[in-house]
């Protein structure tokens, strides 16, 4: 695979208090989730630190990862317990012979922060002035999906542009260095680029994305009661922390702009042309459609070997806790 894991276990932290046992006490720790999380403004760590709340009857190791590609692997791994990704990577696993993984709730969200930029001077002014042309994409993710269906709604096809599959990185690289011609991306490298590049959006993917994310956990960690218990009561804490900063945007947003290191106002620009705020939500038919329909694009495109159902990935057991009152 051409990306590798990026865990930066300096920025991993620990939240919540630990009890120590051998103090006397004869306590056990409570357990531990092992999450993931991205960059910007879906960094539950952040959200978290605004809010003002902590984790109470576990603890959590945060590690951060560029896509949701690379969430699936370690996941498979067994290196993390929970994480965020989209109806995508989930469906390239679940054509393959391992999946260590449930789909547990549904992140409904924003698309117009995944968008097909073209360099600044670029000519490009349309989808069909990509034919023919270089255009970056993350392998397995949202960005591949959304280029996909924007091709064929102008009557062109993956053959007929030059894909290079980069990591959200190495593509920002190559796009700042003018080796392609558009990038198919997703979240704050597209306000780097327009900040600092003086890069346009030729297309968001409003339109062509459901707006659903996935949040799974890992087999292991839902057959330990103990940890079944604590990703309940993280569910509820990451809704809580969504419901606070969608009602503080005047402070949250200076937030994420010194933790992306982008300047306020390219912040606001992109909170202003969301889609649809993110929340959380329970597994319902209509969200395993929607994976099923992605899964069913791959196939036609002959992406993935074969058919593959998505129903045996997902796990309704936290709908009653998604479906509370924030």
């Amino acid at each position: 695979m051409s990306d590798a894991i990026t865990l930066d276990r300096r920025t991993a932290i620990l939240a919540g208090t630990a009890l120590l046992a051998g103090c006397g006490t004869g306590a056990a720790s409570p357990p531990l989730i092992r999450a993931a999380t991205y960059k910007g403004d879906t960094d539950i760590r952040l959200r978290l630190k605004a809010a003002g709340l902590h984790p109470q009857g576990f603890r959590t190791e945060y590690s951060e990862f560029q896509s949701g590609q690379l969430i699936i692997e370690a996941m498979n791994g067994g290196s993390i317990d929970f994480g965020g990704m989209s109806e995508i990577p989930p469906v390239f696993a679940a054509a393959s012979a391992h999946q260590s993984f449930r789909q547990i709730a549904v992140q409904h969200g924003d698309v117009n922060n995944q968008v097909v930029l073209v360099p600044k001077g670029s000519r490009i002014d349309s989808l069909a002035g990509l034919k023919g042309k270089r255009v970056g994409y993350v392998r397995a993710t949202t960005s591949q999906y959304f280029l996909i269906r924007m091709l064929e709604s102008v009557g062109l096809t993956w053959a007929d542009i030059t894909p290079v599959a980069l990591g959200v990185s190495d593509g920002a690289a190559a796009f700042s260095q003018g080796s392609l011609d558009a990038w198919a991306i997703y979240g704050f490298p597209i306000q780097r680029a327009l900040a600092t590049q003086g890069a346009r959006i030729l297309k968001t993917a409003l339109g062509f994305l459901s707006g659903n994310y996935i949040v799974a956990a890992h087999v292991d960690a839902l057959a330990d009661p103990a940890k079944v218990k604590a990703i309940g009561a993280y569910l509820r804490l990451t809704r809580q922390a969504y419901a606070w900063t969608e009602g503080h945007l005047s402070e949250w947003m200076p937030i994420v702009a010194a933790a992306v290191g982008v300047p306020l106002p390219f912040v606001v620009d992109q909170f202003r042309r969301r889609s649809a705020p993110y929340e959380l939500r329970p597994v319902t038919p209509a969200a395993i459609a929607s994976q099923q329909a992605v899964a069913d694009l791959f196939t036609a495109q002959k992406l993935i070997a074969h058919r593959v159902d998505v129903a045996p990935l997902w796990d309704a057991r936290f709908n009653s806790i998604l479906e509370e009152k924030a």
